[in-house]
């Protein structure tokens, strides 16, 4: 069996490879220490993994073999055998069987391995009073199932014929033949089989790698600065030189009348003077030399590491991409329409966080386009539209911008419906709306909450606004921007920076602190007269392009103590004032500061996990001088106007969660990555987690989760012990929690609604739409 989906495959190549390995160290440990059972728990942990991705990508005859492997270490666990040498022979053969099994899955490439010999073989368990594979064709044939002491097997005649078919076929390899079916190091094969061509390495590993690759990037630029400082001391010595040679030639003018001891005497020490200050010249050159060419290479590898940093943790976004042409054809054909989705640009690479965090407000958007955008196919022939709707997911790089357009040819954006909810909603007046461009009045979708729909649908996202899509992308740093034309269609385009570790800030000063801006938000720096602001509808404006333009003071938009620098009517005798243009989509807001002080690279730091939202601060970062300077966000600045201006526009600091979250707790990486698909592709928000203790922290940590998804068998934490432990919090006794686990019997169940879960699925009966379901009814 091949597995198909590459993701999936390359996972499950990994993941067995780490399973496989972990059992053939333990089968050789436990052999020297049979006694201890702790490490027998674990060897059954991991088999019991291995058993549950093969089931869950279709690696049937792996499942089939890990399965009795799983058995036999429960029988060795119940006591009811020995783990001799001739069990652990079983074993090995059993586990050389699957690792060649898990091979043909990986490569296509066929195992030889004959599952219905093997499967005797472990069945036999090495044992010597049952008879062995090469002698079962002699003797009765066994029943394939549990065979408990002192009970004699009873076999259906169909069964009989079957098993002896089977068992006298010349074509069934006897153990030899299954041994040479996996390389051993003598092989020629056998590196080709075992040699390491990847490293799987943890996202939040790569994270601190950029994270220090853009602290070198600023240790650089700090010690380009001393360059500075190198030169300014040879200039000190080429002054100090001059002034020696000054003195010295007025020395050889002084009145011969001195005492010639005296004059010998400073004559030596202006020469021994001149010769240290020669020296001193020549090891300031060299170290100005040496500073350079070490500044120099220090660059290049600099920028070497994080060049190669960044393309460790650049992807195709043809891998978000690809999620979207399924879940396209189930809407359409769910609300009988019939749509194109054409995707463009996929091959452009972007950094990993960037495809997990535009992955909901792509997958929000297209939702939202099939429910609201797209007409059926009779009003679209009624309007001389091919019955046939597209939509296009574009995406380009341009310059260190990453852009990606959701465009349709659907019916547009109603104005008249933006504006009459505007005001139902009290966003706006009739009066403020009159005044507002086309363009300004499209963006009132964003508004929190903001939706023209009266009824709530599943498609469409259960009735939450578009303000969450704005609020993942100015959490990448970047904007969106919407155009539409009735009738016509929409088109949403988000600019999205290459760069998440570091950016480029402009360095502005207010009250004699600094404040960094990021300088993809400024359009222009400039200097403007005290005559030249003057008041427009209540507001200070000033001429911009001969267009009116918004000023405010950076003191007022952060509460700050008023700053005299700033403010011109308190400081006439100041004539120009430092103003940075800023411009965030279509949005410009001039904004006054005390001075404009530098441009330089920086590192963001996010927030503290203490701290969840704090209004018009992005983060922090150290400047190259040494200095804590707080980031700041131009969207917040922008809204902060707004509301010192009196305009209606709501401002919402907290985030808002996109559609129903759903924590994922599994500690197997296919299982995982595959339900995660599932769960992604039917419209949920999904946060993973490695076990029941990680999984138990992120819901502490997030706390807005609107159900858990959980295995049941998981390191340090197990799914009856996370569902225990949520249970006893009273905040979480509502939340519903579904238990998918391959334990199917009905004890397990019981145990399962014992600790308070709302559902139990098992693997075995595993099917997507009953997740979804049962998901569905518990939300």
């Amino acid at each position: 069996m091949y597995i198909e989906d590459e993701e999936l495959r390359t996972l499950y190549r990994d993941a067995s490879k780490d399973h496989l390995d972990t059992l053939e160290a333990g089968f050789l440990y436990l052999e020297k220490h049979p006694d201890d059972s702790a490490k027998l728990k674990d060897l059954m942990r991991a088999t019991h993994s291995l058993k549950g991705d093969s089931r869950m990508l279709g690696v049937k005859d792996a499942e089939t073999l890990t399965h009795h492997l799983e058995d036999l270490l429960s029988s060795v666990e119940n006591g009811e055998r020995q783990l001799t040498p001739s069990l652990c022979d079983c074993l090995y053969q059993g586990l050389d069987a699957v690792r060649k099994i898990a091979l043909e899955a990986v490569t296509g490439e066929p195992s030889n391995v004959s599952v219905f010999h093997m499967t005797a073989q472990l069945m036999n368990g090495g044992d010597a009073s049952v008879p062995s594979s090469s002698d079962v064709a002699l003797e009765e044939p066994p029943l394939l199932a549990d065979v408990k002491e002192g009970v004699e097997p009873i076999l259906m005649p169909s069964i009989v014929e079957e098993l002896e078919l089977k068992l006298t076929s010349p074509a069934v390899p006897d153990i030899a033949a299954l041994e040479k079916a996996v390389p051993t190091p003598g092989d020629e094969s056998f590196n080709d089989v075992y040699h390491i061509d990847t490293v799987r390495v943890a996202s939040p590993k790569l994270d601190t790698l950029m994270t220090q690759a853009g602290e070198l990037a600023v240790t650089k630029r700090r010690i380009t600065r001393r360059m500075d400082d190198i030169d300014k001391a040879l200039l000190f010595w080429e002054s100090w030189v001059r002034d020696s040679l000054v003195n010295h030639l007025t020395l050889d003018d002084t009145d011969p009348q001195l005492d010639f001891g005296v004059i010998e005497s400073l004559q030596a020490f202006q020469q021994l003077t001149g010769d240290r200050l020669d020296q001193l010249g020549d090891l300031l050159k060299q170290l100005r030399t040496n500073a350079y060419e070490d500044a120099a290479r220090l660059e290049t590898l600099s920028n070497s590491l994080e060049s190669g940093i960044l393309k460790l943790r650049q992807l195709p976004l043809s891998s978000m991409f690809s999620l979207f042409p399924r879940m396209v054809r189930d809407l359409a054909k769910q609300q009988g329409k019939i749509i194109n989705l054409v995707i463009e640009g996929g091959d452009t690479q972007a950094d990993k966080r960037i495809l997990e965090e535009m992955k909901a407000p792509l997958t929000h958007l297209i939702r939202n386009a099939i429910d609201h955008g797209i007409e059926a196919p009779s009003e679209r022939v009624a309007m001389n539209k091919v019955s046939t709707a597209t939509i296009w997911l574009k995406a380009h790089q341009r310059g260190n911008q990453i852009e990606i357009e959701v465009v349709d040819d659907g019916r547009g954006l109603s104005l008249e419906s933006i504006k009459r909810t505007a005001v139902r909603r009290g966003l706006h007046t009739e009066a403020d709306l009159t005044k507002m461009s086309t363009e300004q009045i499209q963006n009132l979708i964003f508004a929190p909450g903001f939706s023209t729909r009266t009824a709530v649908t599943e498609i469409s996202g259960r009735g939450v606004g578009l303000d969450v899509v704005r609020v993942n992308v100015e959490r990448l740093k970047g904007i969106v921007q919407v155009c539409s034309e009735p009738g016509k269609g929409c088109t949403f385009r988000f600019s999205l920076s290459t760069s998440l570790a570091r950016a480029l800030a402009l360095i502005v000063e207010v009250n004699h602190t600094p404040y960094a801006v990021p300088i993809e938000f400024v359009e222009v720096m400039t200097r403007v007269k005290l005559q030249d602001i003057f008041t427009l509808e209540g507001n200070p404006t000033i001429t911009y392009q001969n267009a009116p333009l918004s000023v405010a003071w950076l003191t007022d938009l952060l509460d700050l103590p008023v700053s005299v620098a700033t403010k011109p009517q308190v400081n006439v005798a100041k004539q120009f004032i430092p103003c940075m243009v800023l411009k965030v989509g279509s949005e410009r807001l001039g904004v006054f500061v005390d001075d404009l002080i530098d441009q330089q690279e920086i590192v963001l730091k996010p927030h503290s996990k203490l701290l969840k939202r704090v209004r018009n601060i992005a983060g922090a970062t150290i400047l190259e001088a040494g200095d804590v300077c707080m980031v700041l966000s131009p969207q917040d600045l922008i809204k902060s106007a707004w509301g010192k201006w009196g305009e209606p526009i709501a401002l919402d600091w907290e985030t808002t969660v996109v559609e129903p979250r759903v924590l994922l707790v599994e500690d197997s990486i296919p299982i995982r990555t595959q339900v995660r698909r599932i769960l992604e592709g039917a419209g949920y928000q999904v946060t993973t987690a490695t076990d029941g203790l990680d999984g138990f922290n992120k819901l502490q940590e997030q706390d807005s989760f609107d159900a858990v998804v959980s295995d049941v068998e998981m390191p340090h934490l197990d799914g009856l012990g996370l569902t225990a432990r949520i249970r006893q919090e009273t905040k979480y006794e509502d939340l519903p929690i579904i238990l998918v686990t391959t334990l199917a019997k009905d004890e397990d169940k019981q145990r399962g609604a014992d600790a308070g879960a709302n559902a139990y699925i098992t693997k075995g009966d595993f099917d997507q739409s009953l997740l979804l379901n049962t998901l569905r009814s518990l939300i």
